[in-house]
């Protein structure tokens, strides 16, 4: 297990709530990080610049005073998410932002994240990238990055093609630092089963959503809790980078996938974006959703899980 010293006695679970795009919030951040996994959001989830720092004073300071008056308890560090895309207009008043408050661990995605590892180590920081490839996991750790996140097939959101046994097994070939995996991780047994193929930790978003923190639609967790993996369809119909959305909220908003104009180039420029509004994400875990449960009933599950997973035997031969 590769896991940083930012993360030591921090955390009930091997496991990151992932930043997601006009789904996380403070109150999903601090509730995650309180139960002792790491969460993270966006910066397009703040209209400006000011919202984004009264937001990091926000959680900075209810998970300090809660860490102090908790002292027993696994209270997680927070991230920020980064997109590093060229076509990100927002992007370097964003990381003003983070700097003033040298926010611990930064999680960048969709391009070069070079001179964001350069600042975000000034302040001791870390910086974890989004890879759907081992070529891009190649050029993310010559940026120097110090964690690589795999969104394989079958993650929410921005996801990649390639199944995760592969993808894990192909990167720790030439890379043995920290290590998520993304891709479909909706319990504990899957937490544990990322652990055994090579993962230092689990990136899960869709499962997060069907939390009472999560400050969403009631429709969207209703539809989540009543989908399965044939409710789900990956196209780059709306952002021009391959996306899982569930069709149903695609329906719902009145759209023809088949009379739809496709982008024809990548637009990664989320701050006025309609497709994520109107549009509704889920990985292929969507289908092990049953219920809406707060976070805190939600990790306890996680755990019992994972610690039922953690004992269960070997197979034995009769011939060893």
């Amino acid at each position: 297990m590769a896991i940083p010293v930012l993360f030591k006695n921090k955390l009930s679970l091997p496991v990151i709530c992932a930043p997601m795009f006009l789904v996380s919030s403070p109150t999903l951040v601090i509730s995650a990080c309180k139960n002792g996994i790491v969460g993270s959001f966006p910066t397009f989830n703040t209209r400006t610049q000011d919202l984004l720092d009264s937001w990091l004073t926000q959680i900075s300071s209810e998970l300090t005073e809660y860490a102090a008056a908790n002292p027993n308890k696994p209270v997680a560090p927070f991230a920020v998410n980064l997109v590093v895309h060229h076509s990100n207009t927002r992007l370097t008043s964003d990381r003003a932002v983070v700097k003033k408050h040298q926010v611990p661990f930064v999680i960048t995605s969709q391009g070069n994240p070079t001179e964001v590892v350069e600042e975000v180590h000034q302040w001791g920081g870390l910086v974890f990238h989004d890879v759907i490839c081992a070529d891009h996991a190649k050029k993310a750790i010559q940026a120097g990055v110090d964690g690589i996140i795999i969104v394989s097939a079958g993650a929410g959101g921005h996801a990649g093609e390639i199944n995760p046994f592969a993808l894990v097994r192909e990167i720790r070939e030439f890379w043995d630092g920290p290590l998520a995996l993304a891709g479909a991780i909706n319990d504990g047994m899957s937490v544990r089963a990322a652990e055994i193929l090579g993962a230092d930790f689990s990136y899960m978003g869709t499962r997060f959503i069907a939390t009472e923190e999560a400050e969403v639609e009631a429709d969207y967790k209703s539809m989540l809790v009543n989908s399965q993996i044939s409710d789900l369809i990956y196209t780059d119909t709306f952002t021009g980078v391959k996306c899982n959305f569930l069709k149903p909220s695609i329906a719902r908003a009145g759209v023809d996938l088949a009379s739809f104009t496709a982008k024809t180039h990548v637009d990664l420029d989320l701050g006025e974006s309609n497709a994520w509004k109107d549009f509704w994400s889920a990985g292929h875990g969507v289908a092990g959703i049953k219920h809406v449960l707060p976070m805190a009933q939600l990790v306890e599950q996680l755990k019992d899980e994972y610690r039922s997973a953690a004992v269960h035997p070997a197979f034995q031969s009769n011939y060893d």
